[in-house]
């Protein structure tokens, strides 16, 4: 009998890899291959601009914002949709955060945020969780597209070189200042104690400042410095003209005097006397370009509460001046607060954001003289009060401040420690009503109707946060009188000097509130050629109550301010805080010995 040969197992049976057949991992491979294809297309899908807005929820709250911002529309041509932000690029968070975000198709089914109300309720809590991711991954969706290393300070402004610079250092990341770029900011509604503690430095963000950096920051600074030499130099051109045209103005002044000797109708010289100074040679003195700009109501809280002031932090805890941040845009600064908005609620239609003034500083053995020069702008009538002018008898009012010791923040912000937002004019003035009724605080201060300026020292409380509906401010809250003696005994206080239009001048300090005292001072204030100019002289160390000693060798916070326009309160121009110092060309103001 004969057998029939063996039958052969089909092919796909017939050969094996690691004990397993061949056509089996071949099929498994392609089924392999089209999930993941299916997967992956999938997953990009839900990436796209379009998917993310196909619910109204997207495309009526959110989407609407992000329209028409730097990340939808810019000069590159490139726009960044939905994921660029939320969704990480490497494979392993990419599929944590599809995972987490799995919870939006939950609140989508129960209706979590289906209305505008419903959502602005939700805003804060779901801001929160975004800044949270970011701050925990080092910002890395921002860095996909921006990075510390490829962000040439020759591109950016000042203040935004300066500040990468300190994140650099300091270990910050993109979250901690970039917050609302895309979509409505929700920060002013966060807990202030929340945000602190979010947006801390972290030391595992610190990263070495690259060279390139440096060096473009270097490119920068010298290119600014040479148009600023420049500028100055014109500047220099043309207050020379203006001297010559004061020169012969005065010429002409002396020669109707002499007329009128002679019996002739003359007309007496403008302005408030120039006899103040006269032996200083004023042509030896350098000159210091001094920018004060408009601040309307930007007080001491305002400056300090993170969510009204990004530079908060930097000030309060980094020990930042206002300088280190603003120096170099004072004119962006003024000219937008000037212009009406949330700092300035009742603009003055044509007045100017800010005022370019010249300072010049010597002293003798006994005495600090000052000159000031700027021009003037003519009047622009503020709509707010009657006839236009809020000190008719003055079209300007000069001030200096020089800061004592143990002033909160004294020497980082000048004089800006004794603008409070309750004073007059201010956000919180407590208006005459609230001031009279208070008998007690008013019979100290000595005022029926107005809240002057203070330091934060002379108050027992000064509230900063303006937690649950608090007004910020402390002007009822007043330090025991022996407090308020001891204060001024230590030196406590912001030294102040004023000049006015008609040359007459006053010398006091800034403590429980402003106070004129006997303290020596001689002033002079004219206008010529369109040109002010204001000089005083008080002594260097008059052992007087409220008045700061100058010495060799110290170096003083000082602050100015300028009314003009017949402006009166906080409509005024103001400097940032500016070093003073005898003798030392180090010193913004350097007082030079004649």
């Amino acid at each position: 009998m004969t057998s029939e040969p063996d039958k052969k197992p089909p092919i796909w049976r017939r050969y094996f890899l690691w004990g397993m057949p061949v056509a089996g991992i071949a099929a498994a491979f392609a089924a392999g291959i089209i999930f993941w294809g299916g997967f992956n297309t999938a997953m990009e899908a839900t990436n796209t601009k379009e998917f993310c807005v196909s619910c109204h929820e997207m495309r009526d709250f959110v989407y609407e914002e992000y329209t028409g911002t730097i990340h939808d529309v810019n000069r590159s041509g490139v726009g960044a949709v939905c994921s660029d932000c939320h969704v990480p690029k490497d494979w392993t968070h990419k599929i944590i955060r599809k995972i987490k975000a799995s919870k939006e198709l939950y609140g989508k089914m129960v209706g979590t945020i289906n209305t505008r109300e419903k959502f602005e309720a939700k805003r804060v809590h779901l801001a929160m969780n975004e800044w949270e991711r970011m701050k925990a991954t080092d910002s890395r969706e921002c860095r996909n597209c921006h990075d510390f290393e490829s962000m040439m300070p020759e591109f950016q402004k000042p203040r935004a070189r300066q500040q990468h610079l300190n994140a650099m250092s300091a270990g910050q990341t993109c979250i901690d200042c970039h917050k609302g770029i895309a979509h409505s900011d929700a920060r002013d509604r966060a807990d202030e104690e929340y945000l602190e503690k979010l947006e801390a430095p972290n030391p595992d963000f610190i990263r070495e400042i690259p060279a390139e950096y440096l060096a473009s920051l270097e490119r920068v600074e010298a290119k600014e410095a040479a148009e600023a030499e420049a500028e100055k130099a014109a500047r220099v051109a043309q207050q020379e003209a203006v001297q010559a045209q004061i020169a012969a103005a005065v010429d002409a002044a002396v020669a109707e005097e002499r007329a009128k000797a002679a019996g002739e109708e003359a007309t007496a010289p403008a302005g408030g006397g120039s006899d103040v100074g006269t032996g200083i040679d004023w042509a030896a003195v350098p000159g210091a370009d001094m920018k004060l700009f408009y601040p309307g109501q930007a007080s001491f809280e305002w400056v300090q509460n993170g969510r009204s002031h990004g530079g908060a932090r930097p000030l309060t805890k980094g020990g930042d001046q206002c300088t280190t941040c603003h120096a170099k845009e004072l004119d962006a600064i003024g000219n937008k607060i000037v212009a009406g908005g949330e700092l300035e609620p009742t603009p003055i239609p044509g007045k100017r954001g800010v005022i370019d003034a010249t300072v010049q500083a010597a002293h003798d053995d006994e005495n600090l003289y000052i000159r000031l020069q700027w021009p003037d702008a003519g009047h622009n009538p503020a709509p707010f009060v009657d006839g236009g002018k809020m000190d008719p008898d003055n079209q300007i009012k000069v001030a200096m401040m020089i800061t004592g010791t143990g002033i909160e923040l004294g020497d980082q912000v000048g004089c800006w420690a004794s603008c409070h937002a309750d004073n007059s004019y201010m956000p919180f003035d407590p208006g005459a009503e609230a001031i009279a009724a208070n008998a007690d605080a008013a019979g100290r201060l000595n005022t029926q109707d107005t809240v002057t300026k203070y330091i934060s020292e002379s108050r027992t409380e000064v509230e900063i946060k303006g937690r649950r509906g608090k007004a910020l401010g402390g002007w009822d809250k007043l330090q025991a009188a022996d407090q308020i003696e001891q204060y001024l005994a230590d030196g406590t206080y912001l030294d102040l000097m004023r000049v006015y239009a008609d040359g007459s001048a006053t010398n006091g300090y800034l403590l429980e509130q402003r106070v004129v005292n006997d303290g020596e001072i001689t002033a002079s204030a004219s206008l010529d050629a369109g040109i002010w100019t204001v000089v005083f002289t008080r002594p260097l160390n008059s052992g007087a109550p409220g008045d700061v000693p100058l010495e060799a060798g110290q170096t003083y916070t000082v602050g100015f301010a300028i009314h003009d326009d017949f402006a009166a309160a906080r409509f005024h121009h103001v400097t940032l805080d500016t070093s003073l110092a005898l003798d030392d060309d180090s010193a913004f103001i350097n007082v030079v010995k004649q």
